[in-house]
């Protein structure tokens, strides 16, 4: 760390912080100070140099050590290395600093930034900083809420069960209705599709020789008379070829 910077009284015995130390963590307040003068975009930055954010080895210290405003643009331009700039100004409430490294009067590098909000100091956190911790938050919440869900899914689950053993209970007192189960009966019908697929069809019968009537039998008499009545009805559906998987009602 570095020492203070001789000629500066009143951060004597103080320790400067060194560049890019996450000082996110505290705030800095001189209600002394705030009750003797008003805090304007003149005298925020002497206000500021009291806070343990300074860095004393700063352009801006420089300038003030010459008599010399510190946010003089036109001589901080002239300049390189370490300084502070004005960025907004809402007074009296809010005051933006910004702290920069400056290669040549056009080109700077943003380093930290801090903010004086009625009075008190802050330093604002990194951009990553802050989604860092957004995300987290969010994700606790939501391995919160996955929790809640999962541990109300198994009660809803467990009386699911108590519930279904009763109504077991119930439709086995009652004998004359009967439990239909639609997974079953779509697995048996998807067995007997694949195994009508896989039978040979069946052979058709022999031919009778050529000339050859066979005799007139009782039998044969009923069995006309019936194919006859056959004829006249509709034909019967076939449950399995009729009335396959491919016809019933989908659910």
């Amino acid at each position: 760390m570095a020492a203070a910077a001789p000629g500066n009284p009143m951060m004597e015995g103080v320790v400067a912080q060194p560049p890019g130390t996450d000082m996110t963590g505290i705030c800095f307040r001189d209600q002394l100070w705030l009750n003797s003068f008003v805090l304007d975009r003149n005298l925020v930055f002497d206000y500021f140099a009291l806070s343990p954010f300074y860095d004393w080895t700063c352009n801006n210290e420089q300038l003030r050590m010459r008599s010399v405003h510190p946010l003089d643009l036109s001589q901080l331009s002239k300049m390189t290395g370490t300084e502070y700039m004005l960025s907004e100004a809402m007074e009296p409430h809010l005051f933006v600093i910004r702290k920069q490294k400056r290669d040549s009067p056009d080109k700077v590098t943003p380093m930290l930034a801090y903010y004086v909000l009625d009075g008190s100091i802050y330093q604002a956190p990194q951009l990553c900083n802050v989604f860092a911790a957004r995300i987290g938050r969010a994700l606790y919440y939501i391995q919160k809420a996955f929790t809640t869900a999962a541990s109300k899914l198994e009660k809803i689950g467990y009386a699911g069960s108590v519930d279904t053993e009763n109504e077991t209970a119930l439709l086995e007192s009652k004998t004359v209705k009967e439990a239909i189960d639609i997974k079953e009966v779509k697995r048996v019908d998807h067995i007997l599709a694949s195994l009508q697929r896989k039978l040979p069809p069946a052979p058709p019968p022999p031919a009778f020789p050529e000339g050859y009537v066979p005799p007139p039998t009782a039998e044969t008499e009923k069995g006309t008379e019936t194919q006859e009545a056959t004829e006249a009805q509709a034909p019967t559906a076939d449950p399995i070829i009729d009335q396959g998987p491919a016809k019933r009602m989908k659910f």
